[in-house]
């Protein structure tokens, strides 16, 4: 758990941070996704259980966008990365690109309409266990750029998301189903698991004892 915790830091302190000029094509995608057969694996170490209280909630307990080099967040940071031929200006603001978005096969060249998604709601995290989280290590988690946690995707279609988690919520796009039920072990366990060649046919992960379980997973890289 403090491994997976201190990987997830170390990655926020020294990711590259965005620089003026054009960057190279980016791959559109987090990092340290599961294979599948992997995400099986993972499942088999989970338990199910009874999801806990929203009670004493707050987005604000999960402070981001946390600064990664000079002037440049972590929004910033997975704009530069999913995106590509992104210019940025002194502030690390990005002036012009190109981002897909996956969850719904839709390309913007302007980067007020890309929203970052945390894959595992904040909301959902509270209620797995995060309550009981330092405010640093909620900030480490607000902010994982070493996992599949952070992708850049069309504001609306996250917005609509909300912070249902994946056996309430899957994107559009039903050819990402199987990538994103691949993603945190919790998401393999929605209804898109059929989507995998080999995955199980799913279920329902109720969270609190099993996502406390699920969150250490899902900040592993």
């Amino acid at each position: 758990m403090n491994r997976s915790l201190h990987r997830s830091l170390a990655a926020i302190a020294v990711a590259a941070g965005v620089t003026v000029g054009l960057t190279p094509a980016a791959s559109a995608e987090p990092p340290g996704i599961p294979t599948p057969p992997e995400a099986r694996s993972q499942l088999t170490r989970l338990t199910v259980a009874a999801e806990g209280p929203m009670a004493g909630y707050s987005r604000e307990k999960f402070p981001h966008w946390s600064t990664v080099s000079g002037a440049c967040n972590t929004r910033e940071t997975v704009l530069e990365r999913d995106g590509e031929g992104v210019r940025t200006d002194a502030s690390c603001a990005a002036t012009s690109g190109r981002w897909f978005s996956p969850y719904d096969d839709a390309t913007w060249t302007d980067a007020s309409d890309v929203d970052i998604d945390h894959v595992v709601p904040l909301a959902g995290a509270w209620r797995s266990g995060a309550d009981e989280w330092t405010t640093s290590r909620r900030e480490a988690f607000a902010n994982d750029l070493d996992g599949p946690q952070l992708i850049a995707v069309t504001d609306n279609v996250n917005q609509s998301k909300g912070d249902r988690s994946p056996d309430q919520w899957q994107p559009p796009a039903g050819g990402y189903w199987c990538t994103y039920a691949s993603m945190p072990p919790r998401q393999a366990l929605s209804g898109m698991g059929h989507t995998c060649r080999g995955s199980p046919s799913g279920g329902r992960f109720d969270q609190r004892r099993g996502g406390r379980d699920f969150m250490s997973a899902s900040m592993q890289a």
